[in-house]
């Protein structure tokens, strides 16, 4: 469910506090506000957003704004999926196509005369 247009966008107090007095090219501006909305004043700046763990380094451009800071800044990490098994198939799929590639160029050679000249 979106916000009420009565409300407005959510916005940190603090965090606009920040910007209003930060110049757009002196550091990093931390927070943890993750929730807050991007609004058009913070174009230029760079954020420090915590993930839970460390700080993510967002820097904010035109087409971020209405976005919230949470999601240039994810809180897991994607691991493959599959373990063993998962290689395995990767593997035999990579030698089924080297086969088909060789199977192919043979078929090409053998459909060629041998005495024929380019």
């Amino acid at each position: 469910m979106t916000r009420s247009l009565k409300k407005g966008p959510y916005v940190d107090a603090k965090l606009m506090k920040k910007v209003s007095t930060r110049k757009a090219g002196a550091g990093g501006i931390k927070t943890w506000a993750r929730s807050s909305q991007i609004a058009p004043e913070f174009v230029g700046h760079t954020f420090l957003v915590h993930n839970g763990k460390s700080f993510e380094e967002v820097y904010v451009t035109e087409d971020m704004v209405g976005h919230r800071l949470g999601e240039f800044s994810p809180t897991t990490k994607f691991i493959k999926h599959g373990g063993r098994m998962q290689k395995e198939a990767e593997m035999a799929a990579k030698a089924a196509e080297i086969s088909a590639a060789q199977a192919a160029k043979g078929a090409a050679a053998a459909a060629t005369p041998a005495g024929a000249k380019k």
